[in-house]
């Protein structure tokens, strides 16, 4: 069973209404009480399982903060994207440079590396450890 959880901030608390199940009012100290206890309330109303029940939560925000969130998860997923690219391109860029000779020291001088960190990233050292 799906429901969404409909939470305000009163003083410390966060009161709580679950539209889709009628008299279902309750509140938890913090937000990530809410979806156990909403679930516990509901399958007391419903005699249902706990377990059975899905919880959405609809926190009532401002729009500013709504719109702060949205973009800070979206640029929190690029920046993830980014650093897997970058460590591949590292990857590349270390076995490349080792290939045409250049020593562990001089290859880490030009990636800004410690000589350790592309012994780390050598794929010799790489194709040991698989």
């Amino acid at each position: 069973m799906k429901v969404t959880a409909k939470v305000t901030r009163s003083g410390g608390w966060w009161a709580i209404e679950v539209p889709e199940v009628r008299g279902v009012f309750t509140q938890a100290k913090r937000l990530d009480q809410v979806a156990e206890i909403v679930a516990d309330a509901v399958a007391v109303m419903k005699d249902v399982d706990p377990a059975s029940v899905e919880v959405t939560i609809e926190p009532a925000l401002s729009e500013n903060t709504r719109v702060d969130i949205s973009e800070a998860q979206r640029l929190s997923k690029a920046a993830e994207a980014a650093m897997s690219k970058a460590s591949a391109q590292m990857r590349r860029a270390v076995a490349g440079a080792l290939a045409e000779g250049l020593t562990v020291r001089d290859v880490g001088i030009l990636l800004d590396l410690s000589p350790q960190r592309v012994s780390q990233l050598s794929p010799k050292r790489n194709s040991l450890s698989a």
